[in-house]
């Protein structure tokens, strides 16, 4: 990895919400094992990080398209059915805000609305470290915009999960190997030593 000293970077870490962590239809049991890594992500540079919050609709027919079909078959995650306190952060993190950021989303993305990009822009943000969940759904979505978008990624591979043993080793084989160039595969030890 090429060294970080002077570079501007933030700490994006993806939809860790007690909807993943705790028992719930979309529980992610690998959630609770990469946890210790981002909170000492989080811990060494709070002021640097950004929680993104999936939020769930009120109901299916608030979403576009085919977003309705996939509340209709996940209605138990709907707001009006699931408990307000499960969109919130896992304790562990929610304590580091503020000074961490939060920035919600309705869907996998959380480029869509224009705001993180331009909140980045506006500090001269030009590099990424992303941590959380799902590696092969939202984390990807995220990887592949801000790729598109032209910051720097690196990818946390000890501080990402998904629900999915496949589908994980399948993502970070394609994120590591097809965006070589724009992102890198790294260890949370390596990455902290190269911005401390």
């Amino acid at each position: 990895m090429e060294p970080l000293k002077g570079e501007n970077w933030r700490h994006v870490c993806v939809d860790m919400q007690r909807m993943f962590a705790d028992e719930s239809p979309w529980q992610v049991e690998w959630a609770e094992k990469i946890l210790p890594r981002i909170v000492e992500l989080t811990e060494a540079a709070p002021e640097r990080t950004i929680f993104t919050r999936f939020i769930t609709p009120e109901r299916p027919e608030d979403m576009p398209g085919r977003w309705q079909d996939y509340y209709r078959k996940w209605w138990m995650m709907t707001r009006m059915h699931l408990n307000p306190a499960m969109l919130n952060l896992v304790p562990e993190l929610a304590r580091y805000t503020p000074p961490a950021q939060v920035f919600d989303k309705p869907a996998y993305s959380p480029w869509l609305d224009g705001r993180l990009h331009r909140h980045l822009q506006a500090d001269g943000v030009t590099t990424l470290a992303v941590s959380g969940g799902e590696a092969d759904v939202c984390v990807l979505a995220t990887v592949l915009t801000g790729i598109d978008l032209g910051y720097r990624i690196i990818i946390l591979t000890d501080a990402v999960c998904s629900s999915a043993d496949p589908t994980f080793d399948a993502s970070l084989y394609v994120m590591g190997s097809r965006f070589s160039v724009q992102a890198d595969m790294v260890a949370t030890e390596e990455f902290l030593d190269a911005v401390g």
